[in-house]
């Protein structure tokens, strides 16, 4: 096998290998760790590319510009994607992410027209501009796992991204990380404490709601335990929807002109304020009464002959500032 013609299958092994322009197909060897920063760099009529088990990282524009690649797979070995490893992979279609993947690095499949992939759990950091301009990919589900931050421009000019799922461990999305998600209708939302920018959804025009599992679950919660009073004042509250096991938030737009002028879409915060506000209070309500009943039984049993017990006078209420503990720990 030659080393030398893209008629054959070129056998990459790292240590400063000299790799011809118009090689085709690449087969990686058993020993290497890492691909080298820019080894395959423009190397325009690559069409496949077999890595090994064993592999660790895909080192700084490994990939970049590697126009005919149209589908790749990621071992599970593989720590980190680089910056820049495959950008301007304009016709790359299909990445098979194993779990192990850690770090997706700043701009990795930046410019990446044709990409559709789903993200593994193990993934702890998407860089800035990671996927900017994959303009097909239609929806983002990131798993549950331990990422805790997306960066800025991350998804920014998604054209053909609908939807998007946040998971419990993301408490930031930093500025214009989905900016320009012109077709972006839904975000599900599984931390309603995250922290999001000003222009996070900057330009996303069709962005009508999001939504928040983890509000709804407690919401539910709070109807099945019997407080039912809760019901006519999430009814009162426009344009909220809450039945279903679905909780929406619909969203508003404005525009800002500092430092960038653009059109900016954010969530209602008035109105998820005001739904975070009542389910806190009835939480509040319903864990005082518990602890009431506790209360009242524990004095019930004190009493030798429960016969005789006047009940009502047995009753104890939670004092103020107890209350105030107990929302506290609850918010």
């Amino acid at each position: 096998m030659s080393n030398n013609t893209s008629l054959d299958v070129f056998e990459y092994t790292g240590r400063g290998q000299t790799i011809p322009k118009d090689v085709v197909s690449v087969r990686f060897h058993q020993s290497v760790v890492e691909v080298e920063e820019k080894a395959f760099e423009d190397c325009k009529q690559l069409k496949e590319v077999i890595l090994n088990d064993g592999l660790r990282e895909i080192g700084e524009e490994a990939f970049h510009h590697c126009e005919s690649l149209q589908s790749i797979a990621i071992p599970s070995t593989v720590k980190e994607i680089d910056v820049g490893a495959f950008y301007g992979c304009t016709e790359l279609r299909k990445v098979v992410f194993n779990e192990g993947l850690q770090k997706i690095g700043r701009a990795a499949f930046a410019f990446c027209y044709s990409l559709e992939c789903t993200l593994p759990s193990t993934v702890t950091e998407i860089d800035s501009f990671a996927f900017h301009d994959c303009r097909s990919l239609r929806e983002i589900v990131l798993k549950e796992g331990r990422i805790d931050m997306i960066g800025e421009h991350a998804f920014r000019n998604c054209f053909s991204l609908e939807r998007i799922t946040i998971p419990s461990s993301v408490v930031e999305i930093e500025e214009f990380a989905f900016c320009g998600c012109n077709l972006l209708r839904e975000v599900v939302i599984h931390n309603e404490k995250v922290q999001m920018g000003e222009t996070s959804f900057g330009g996303c025009t069709s962005l009508e709601r999001f939504k928040f599992p983890s509000l709804s679950t407690r919401l539910d919660n709070i109807i099945q335990a019997g407080q039912r009073d809760i019901e006519p004042k999430m009814d009162d509250i426009p344009l909220v929807e809450w039945r279903g096991g679905e909780l929406i938030i619909p969203t508003v737009q404005r525009q800002i002109r500092s430092p960038y002028s653009m059109e900016i879409t954010e969530v209602d915060k008035e109105k998820l304020n005001k739904v975070k506000g009542l389910i806190s209070y009835y939480e509040l309500k319903e864990a005082t009464t518990m602890f009431e009943l506790a209360l009242w039984k524990a004095r019930i049993d004190q009493v030798e002959d429960a016969n005789d017990v006047n009940r009502n006078a047995c009753r104890i209420e939670v004092p103020g500032p107890v209350k105030d503990a107990v929302l506290a720990y609850l918010l």
